[in-house]
């Protein structure tokens, strides 16, 4: 049973960096695509970054900001995310897609307050 597990969040001052790391295992594949998520409190879900092999998208907010990367046979996906602001305040989510299914970890918590 494939387990996704995401690491790096905590608590930052606006204008500074952390980085979150994901991985999964379990079983051995190659991903489709690899994504970070966020859900903001009162807020819906939304896609902060993904990526399909050498192709990247950006939501508009975090764009120049935030960069993700990973290596989708080692089923690994990190987000660096720099120039914090407090709107960044969520709960990150990583989401691994093998095509026919996707995997999701438990979240990890990302605070941007002074």
């Amino acid at each position: 049973q494939v387990q996704v597990v995401e690491s790096g969040g905590g608590l930052v001052q606006p204008g500074g960096s952390l980085r979150l790391s994901c991985a999964a295992s379990g079983e051995t594949f190659n991903a489709v695509t690899m994504a970070w998520y966020r859900r903001a409190p009162g807020n819906e879900r939304e896609l902060v970054a993904r990526m399909m092999y050498n192709e990247t998208y950006y939501m508009d907010s975090v764009k120049g900001r935030f960069t993700i990367s990973g290596d989708h046979t080692k089923l690994s996906v990190d987000l660096q995310m720099d120039n914090l602001k407090p709107e960044d305040t969520a709960v990150y989510f990583c989401e691994i897609d093998r095509g026919w299914r996707e995997y999701w970890g438990k979240g990890t918590q990302v605070t941007v307050s002074s």
